[in-house]
C-alpha cells in the first residue's frame, strides 16, 4: 500500500483519473492532428504516387502510371538544351495543377485534365509556357482516366486491371475458337467437294465462273471426279455433330463473336454482390459445360480420334460436375465489388461459398471505415471487424490468393494485384480506401496510409501458387519498417525556448484512433502548465502488464488547427487496445518472418514511400509545428545575402544534389543543406532553386560579382528571395 500511495501521490490526480476513467470534464472535441502528419494535411503541395493514370496496359506495364513519374519521364524528354530549366519549371506546375484538380474531385482523361490545367496557368497569355507545355504535349503518349486517392479509387483501379485481363484472354479463347471453327469447317467442306453435290456439273461451273466457263468440259470433268469420288463420305451422325459443335461456338455468349458481331451485353461479369455473382455462375455453368465439352470434342473430331460408341455417351452425360480449373482457365473471371457496409448475413453466406468452391471470382472488398467497431466500453473494438473474418477464412483455405492493403499503397502493390488477376481461382482483395466521414478534413490519402503505419490494417499477400510453406506465400514487405513494433519517425521542432528539439515518435493505433471524432473521449489535451516527468511517449507503456497502479501515463504529440504542438493523455482502454492491435502485428510477423526485412529508412520520401512519411518540421514560433508551405509562404524569417534552404522542408527528390553535390549535400535525415556556398556557382544555385520541388532553395546574393549573366541571374532568382 506505501509503494501504491508513493506512485498515485508522483501523479497527477486528474490525469491519472481520466487515464483509469476516460471521463473528464464536458464533451471535448480534439480538432487535432498527429504531429508527424502536420507538414502532409496539404497533399497537393507534395509529389507523391498519386493521382493515378488508367493507361492500356502492355507487356511493359501493367496498365497504370503515377503522374508524378509520368511527369518525370516527359521531362527527361523534352526539358533538354539551353532553356530547360524553363521547361522544367513549368511541367512542374503543370502536374501540381492537374494534382489539386484531381484532389478536388475533377475526373477524366488526361489530355483533358491537362488542356484545362494549361487554361489555368494562363497559357494563352504566356508564349514561353505555351511553348514548354506545347513541347510536352507532344511527347506524351499516353492516355487514360486520372483519379485520385479517394472512396472511387479501389473499385475503378481494380476493375481496370480486370479489364485488362479479361482482354487477353478473349484474344486467346477467340484464336482457339477461330482455329477450332476453321478446322471444322474444312472437314464438312472436303466432304461436300467429293460429294455427288460437290462433283455435280453446276457445282463445278459455279466454282469456275464465267470467265472460264468456255474453256473447259465441266460434264467430263464431273464424270472424271465422280469416278475418283471416296466410296463413303462422312456419315449423316458426323456431319450433324460438326454442325451443332459450329453452332455452340457461334452462339456462345462467354466473349464477344466476331461472326455475329454482339457485344454479349446480356453476359456481363462485373456484379456489386456476392450473391447476384453466385447465382449468375450457377445459371451459366451449363452453357459453360456444354462449350467446354464442345471445344473438347472438337479437338477429337480434328484428330480423327472421336470414337461415336465411347464419345457418344460421354458427351451426352458432360456436365458442370465434371469440370476442373484448368478447363475454366480460359474463361471470363467474374469481378465481384462488395462494400463491406452492405455485408448481411445473405452477403457473407455467399462470399463464403465462393471461396469454398474455389469459383473463379475476383472479389474486392471495400470498407471505408476499419474503425467501425462499438465503443470502446463494455466491449473491444474489433478493428474492421465485419469484413476481418472473411480474410480469415480465405487464409485458412490456402488455396485463395488474398491480398489486403490501404488504397494509399495500392500504387506500390500493382505487381501483387495483377498477379491475384492472372492467377486461377478465387481472389480476395481487402482494400481500406481512407474516405471515412469522421477523419474530418484529413484526405483519404493520408488517413489509409496512417492506418498503415499504425498497424490498424497493415498490407499482405498470401499467394497460394508461390514457393511451398506459410512463410514463403505470406508476405508483408510492403508495410513500413516491419522489423518494429511500430514505426518510428522523427519530428523537429522548436520549444517555448526557441530550441531545435528532435525527437523519435512511434506511430501507433492511438495516433490514428486520435484522428477519428468518434473516440475523442479517449483523449484529453494536457494544459502546458501540468506537463510533467511522468507523462511519457505511449510506447514506453505498451510493454507493461496493464494492472495494477501506473507509474507513468501515455501520452501522444499532436497539434491543433494553429500547429501548435499539444500533448494529449491517452486513457486506459485505448492503451489496451493499442496492445491488441501490437499483439495482432506481431502474430502476422511471425507468419511472414522468413521474408520480414527492413525495406526502407525512415527517412524516405513521400513520392518513394507512400506510407506516412518521416516529417522534419520546423516551427516558426514557440512549440509550433510548420506545415508544409505554399512556394510563396515558404520563405524563412531570416534576411541573409548568403543563400539557405529550408532543410526540415525537402523531400529528398536529388534535383539540387545532381546539380553540384559539392555546394548541395544531405544531412543524416537525407535532407539536403548547402554545404559549401563556394563550391559552385550563382547560375547553379539559380538553377536549383527552380528546379526544387517544394521552392525551399533561396539562392541568396551572388559571391562573385564577376559572374557571367548576372543581370539575367538575379531576375531569376528573385521569386525565391
Amino acid at each position: 500500500m506505501a509503494q501504491t500511495g508513493r506512485v498515485m501521490n508522483s501523479l497527477n490526480q486528474s490525469q491519472l483519473a481520466f487515464y483509469l476513467t476516460g471521463q473528464k470534464e464536458g464533451t471535448e472535441e480534439l480538432g487535432l492532428c498527429p504531429a508527424l502528419l502536420a507538414s502532409y494535411r496539404d497533399l497537393t503541395r507534395l509529389r507523391y504516387d498519386f493521382p493515378l493514370v488508367l493507361t492500356a496496359g502492355n507487356a511493359a506495364g501493367p496498365g497504370v502510371r503515377g503522374l508524378s513519374e509520368l511527369m518525370d519521364d516527359l521531362r527527361r524528354e523534352v526539358a533538354t538544351g539551353e532553356d530547360s530549366l524553363r521547361v522544367n519549371r513549368h511541367m512542374l506546375r503543370l502536374e501540381e495543377e492537374i494534382r489539386k484538380m484531381a484532389v478536388a474531385g475533377v475526373s477524366g482523361p488526361l489530355t483533358t485534365l491537362w488542356n484545362r490545367a494549361a487554361e489555368r496557368l494562363g497559357v494563352r497569355e504566356s508564349p514561353l509556357l505555351r511553348d514548354s507545355l506545347d513541347r510536352a504535349r507532344a511527347a506524351l503518349r499516353v492516355e487514360g482516366d486520372v483519379i485520385d486517392c479517394n472512396a472511387g479509387l479501389p473499385g475503378r483501379l481494380l476493375l481496370h486491371f480486370w479489364q485488362e485481363k479479361q482482354k487477353e484472354k478473349a484474344v486467346q479463347f477467340k484464336k482457339e475458337i477461330a482455329r477450332l471453327s476453321h478446322q471444322l469447317f474444312e472437314i464438312l467442306r472436303a466432304d461436300f467437294v467429293h460429294s455427288a453435290a460437290g462433283t455435280s456439273v453446276q457445282n463445278l461451273q459455279d466454282s469456275f465462273g464465267p470467265l472460264h466457263s468456255a474453256d473447259f468440259d465441266f460434264a467430263e470433268m464431273s464424270r472424271l471426279l465422280t469416278g475418283c469420288r471416296p466410296a463413303q463420305g462422312l456419315t449423316e451422325g458426323r456431319q450433324r455433330r460438326i454442325h451443332r459443335l459450329l453452332s455452340i461456338f457461334k452462339l456462345q455468349h462467354f466473349y464477344p463473336s466476331a461472326e455475329s458481331n454482339r457485344d454479349n451485353s446480356d453476359y456481363s461479369f462485373v456484379f456489386d454482390s456476392a450473391c447476384g455473382a453466385l447465382r449468375s455462375y450457377r445459371e451459366r455453368l451449363p452453357a459453360l459445360a456444354e462449350l467446354v465439352g464442345a471445344v473438347l470434342a472438337a479437338k477429337l473430331e480434328i484428330s480423327g480420334e472421336y470414337n461415336e460408341t465411347l464419345h457418344d455417351s460421354y458427351f451426352k452425360t458432360f456436365s458442370a460436375e465434371q469440370l476442373d480449373p484448368q478447363d475454366l482457365a480460359g474463361f471470363p473471371d467474374y469481378f465481384v465489388h462488395i462494400d463491406v457496409d452492405r455485408l448481411d448475413a445473405e452477403e457473407t453466406a455467399a462470399l463464403t461459398e465462393i471461396l469454398s468452391a474455389g469459383l473463379p471470382m475476383k472479389m474486392l472488398l471495400q470498407t471505408d471505415d476499419i474503425l467501425d467497431g462499438p465503443a470502446l466500453g463494455g466491449r473491444q473494438l474489433g478493428l474492421a471487424r465485419r469484413s476481418r473474418p472473411l480474410v480469415q477464412l480465405a487464409l485458412g483455405l490456402n488455396e485463395v490468393y488474398v491480398l489486403q492493403s490501404a488504397s494509399s499503397h495500392l500504387y506500390q502493390m500493382r505487381d501483387e494485384l495483377l498477379r491475384g488477376f492472372t492467377c486461377s481461382g478465387p481472389a480476395l482483395f481487402h482494400i481500406f480506401s481512407g474516405a471515412a466521414k469522421t477523419a474530418g478534413r484529413l484526405p483519404a490519402y493520408l488517413v489509409a496510409a496512417a492506418a498503415m503505419e499504425s498497424r490498424a490494417f497493415p498490407a499482405f499477400v498470401y499467394d497460394p501458387t508461390a514457393d511451398a510453406g506459410q512463410a514463403g506465400r505470406f508476405r508483408l514487405e510492403t508495410n513500413p519498417q516491419t522489423e518494429r513494433d511500430w514505426p518510428v519517425q522523427k519530428l523537429s521542432y522548436e520549444d517555448d525556448k526557441y530550441q531545435n528539439v528532435t525527437e523519435e515518435l512511434p506511430f501507433t493505433l492511438a495516433d490514428f484512433m486520435a484522428m477519428d471524432a468518434r473516440f475523442a473521449g479517449h483523449f484529453t489535451n494536457i494544459p502546458k502548465e501540468e506537463w510533467n516527468e511522468t507523462l511519457v511517449f505511449i510506447d514506453d507503456c505498451l510493454n507493461s502488464s496493464g494492472t495494477g497502479m501506473p507509474e507513468k501515463l501515455p501520452i501522444l504529440l499532436m497539434v491543433d488547427a494553429n500547429n501548435r504542438l499539444q500533448r494529449v493523455l491517452v486513457d486506459e482502454k485505448m492503451l489496451r487496445e493499442a496492445r491488441r492491435c501490437l499483439e495482432a502485428w506481431k502474430h502476422l510477423r511471425d507468419l511472414a518472418q522468413p521474408q520480414t526485412t527492413i525495406i526502407r529508412a525512415p527517412s524516405e520520401t513521400v513520392k518513394e514511400v507512400p506510407s506516412i512519411p518521416a516529417p522534419s518540421v520546423t516551427p516558426v514560433q514557440p512549440l509550433t509545428v510548420t506545415p508544409t508551405a505554399a512556394p510563396s509562404e515558404a520563405k524563412a524569417e531570416i534576411s541573409s545575402d548568403d543563400p539557405y534552404i529550408e532543410t526540415p522542408r525537402c523531400t529528398t527528390c536529388n534535383e539540387c544534389t545532381n546539380i553540384n553535390s559539392k555546394m548541395f549535400a544531405y544531412n543524416e535525415n537525407k535532407q539536403a543543406y548547402i554545404a559549401n556556398p563556394d563550391a559552385g556557382t550563382f547560375a547553379q544555385l539559380v538553377e536549383a532553386a527552380e528546379s526544387c520541388q517544394v521552392a525551399i532553395i533561396h539562392p541568396g546574393k551572388p559571391r562573385n560579382p564577376n559572374e557571367p549573366n548576372l543581370e539575367e541571374l538575379l531576375a531569376r532568382a528573385e521569386p525565391f528571395r
